[in-house]
């Protein structure tokens, strides 16, 4: 079995690891050794903590042993986006302002995937701050993607992508503020789930725009999804966006049929926006799986969207440089040109454009409760507008952005990224579903019955 450990499901692995036939030692080494001999090409870490996973597995196989197992993540290695606290371990939003700051407590996201068992394999690449790009003055190497590494993992959560997707880890955490779990999910060829507003505590992650911010798990099927958004969610005084609402059985409805799921598609804004060919071919080809399984399809109108993306836009901006300014300021050599640029944008901003764009919000929230009431369960979409940008098409165009994600994050709908094909160049393509406020469980169910008829999470990068 070791040979191909590096692929097995958490929810393979974790009844193996119950029964005391799968050693947590065993498979945080593997997961070590292949951190070692693919991650100077990937860079998907920024710090490998080889020493506390290690002592972790053999505390969780002594526990296993001992009748103390914990749940399904307990002995399973993941990764964690370097914006998310960790306790005397550095974390560096992957930019020199923090490239030695070492938190002196966890993020709350962090404790409950620990109480559970995870193993905390390393703090994985992103985009400086969840804002930037990669650049040549950046801190730390840019992640590459897995399936080919002369292409881009995606926005800010690209570590937590290309390390799932190339075998380095099991899950990851990751942060989603404007598309930045779903983005390298579609183009990395892995489950990216952006959970309902608050569901997930944002207390110890550090912020982009507070508004939007949103923490989720990125796997390489549903049900692992399902399963590290389990443990993740949940109430926390500390995080004043943390809703108080009670957690479900994520897994529930995965693997029941979807005959009376009725599914949206916002066809007009799909085609106003450029997407590549073989994205659209793929779209339909997943649109029409969906209506084999037993799903209804049909065609929406979202009033508002065209402008969502811009929306988005303006508060993301504006509240990034709220929280940057004094130290942008103070020490501006210390953060990267892309984002001082992206930023700095924030300068033309009045507060009364801030405050009209959070009133837009509001309004399309308004719009998809109508869409949602007439008759909508679920809606689907392209996961971006194509396969992964080449890291020279990034470098070019470094403010290139997508509009395919963002509207999701201005409302706080629930939205997930499953693979949905590969391009002729093999490059991941992504599905795109997303519902109303706290629908989890609906679009775990969709997609897993879509995972599992198109068969497209059983391919891995050639690594």
């Amino acid at each position: 079995m070791r040979g191909s450990l590096q692929y097995l499901s958490i929810g393979a692995a974790a009844p193996l690891i119950c029964r005391g036939e799968l050693s947590p030692v065993e498979l945080t080494r593997v997961y070590l050794q292949r951190i070692e001999a693919l991650d100077q090409q990937l860079h998907a870490f920024i710090t490998v903590t080889r020493e506390m996973a290690v002592e972790a597995a053999h505390q969780a196989e002594k526990e296993i042993r001992a009748g103390r197992y914990r749940g399904p993540l307990h002995g399973i290695p993941i990764g964690h986006k370097d914006i998310i606290w960790t306790k005397g371990v550095r974390t560096t939003a992957h930019s020199r302002f923090l490239q030695d700051w070492v938190p002196g407590e966890n993020a709350a996201v962090f404790d409950r995937l620990r109480d559970a068992g995870a193993i905390c394999l390393g703090k994985t690449s992103l985009h400086e701050f969840a804002f930037g790009s990669p650049g040549p003055d950046e801190a730390f190497p840019a992640a590459r993607n897995p399936w080919n590494s002369d292409y881009a993992p995606g926005s800010s959560s690209s570590g937590s992508g290309a390390a799932v997707a190339a075998g380095l880890c099991m899950g990851a955490t990751g942060t989603d503020t404007g598309g930045s779990i779903r983005h390298p999910a579609s183009v990395c060829g892995v489950v990216g789930m952006k959970p309902t507003f608050g569901r997930v505590s944002a207390y110890g992650v550090i912020p982009l725009a507070p508004s939007l911010d949103h923490v989720g798990p990125m796997t390489r099927t549903v049900r692992d999804n399902a399963i590290m958004l389990q443990v993740m969610a949940g109430y926390d005084m500390r995080d004043r966006y943390s809703i108080d609402a009670a957690v479900p059985d994520f897994q529930r409805l995965i693997g029941t049929d979807i005959r009376s799921v009725r599914i949206g598609v916002p066809r007009r804004f799909i085609e106003s926006n450029p997407h590549e060919p073989e994205m659209l071919n793929a779209f339909a080809s997943a649109e029409k799986a969906l209506r084999e399984l037993g799903a209804t399809t049909r065609d929406i109108e979202v009033p508002g969207l065209q402008q969502a993306s811009d929306v988005t836009a303006q508060v993301m901006t504006y509240e990034a440089y709220q929280y940057h300014k004094a130290n942008l300021e103070a020490y501006p050599d210390k953060f990267g040109a892309t984002f001082k640029q992206r930023v700095l944008k924030a300068k033309q901003y009045r507060d009364t454009d801030y405050e009209r764009a959070l009133e837009n919000g509001k309004e399309l929230r308004d719009t998809y409760a109508s869409v949602f009431a007439s008759g909508t369960d679920l809606i689907i979409s392209p996961g971006r507008e194509g396969p992964a940008d080449s890291m020279a098409q990034l470098l070019a165009d470094p403010a290139k952005r997508g509009v395919t994600n963002r509207m999701y994050n201005l409302t706080g709908m629930p939205a997930l990224t499953l693979p949905m094909g590969f391009s002729s160049k093999g490059l991941p393509l992504g599905l795109q579903i997303a519902g109303r406020h706290f629908a989890e469980e609906m679009i775990y169910q969709v997609a897993a019955a879509y995972e599992v008829a198109a068969g497209w999470c059983e391919r891995h990068p050639p690594l």
